[in-house]
């Protein structure tokens, strides 16, 4: 028997569960669409979806699973809820921003947040900057969240230098 996640976020999309779930997989290593269910008949009175359509997609991106539900235009995504993406590098920053970014409201980018162009929100986040902020020298620590808080897309050295008290 398959090991289940005990804890499966669910992404409620109108109908591009699919297309959002090969989105992510073509950004994060280590990842796949792992199963698709359809729409049929029946209940259709309830779903309105047209039979054999995708129902839910379910997807791992770096060993979490997730599932994508296209549910209709009921609900929208807000951010409330948001996938921290915790980055090694400034390489990784610029990769996961630039790509979840891509085709995404610009309004929504501050302070290493971003919205994607399914309107889901991701912190994308160095590790680094985590350190920084748990530092006993609350003096340092503020001056790096003086310097995150001007920042769209987190510049590490920016940060680090703020937090060494460099100009």
């Amino acid at each position: 028997m398959q090991r289940v996640q005990k804890l499966t976020p669910c992404l409620w999309f109108d109908d591009q569960a699919e297309a959002a779930a090969k989105f992510y997989c073509s950004i994060f290593d280590h990842s796949k669409i792992t199963a698709l269910t359809h729409y049929s008949k029946v209940g259709q009175e309830f779903h309105g979806r047209e039979d054999g359509s995708v129902m839910t997609v379910s997807f791992e991106l770096e060993g979490q699973t997730f599932t994508g539900l296209n549910g209709g235009p009921l609900f929208k995504f807000s951010e409330a809820i948001s996938f921290q993406v915790n980055c090694q590098n400034q390489e990784e920053v610029d990769h996961f921003w630039g790509n979840l970014s891509a085709d995404g409201p610009v309004e929504a980018q501050q302070c290493g947040w971003l919205k994607d162009k399914f309107g889901v929100s991701w912190q994308i986040v160095p590790v680094e900057f985590m350190e920084m902020m748990k530092d006993p020298d609350t003096s340092k620590s503020q001056r790096a969240m003086q310097a995150m808080l001007t920042m769209k897309k987190l510049d590490i050295a920016q940060l680090k230098r703020a937090f060494d008290g460099q100009s």
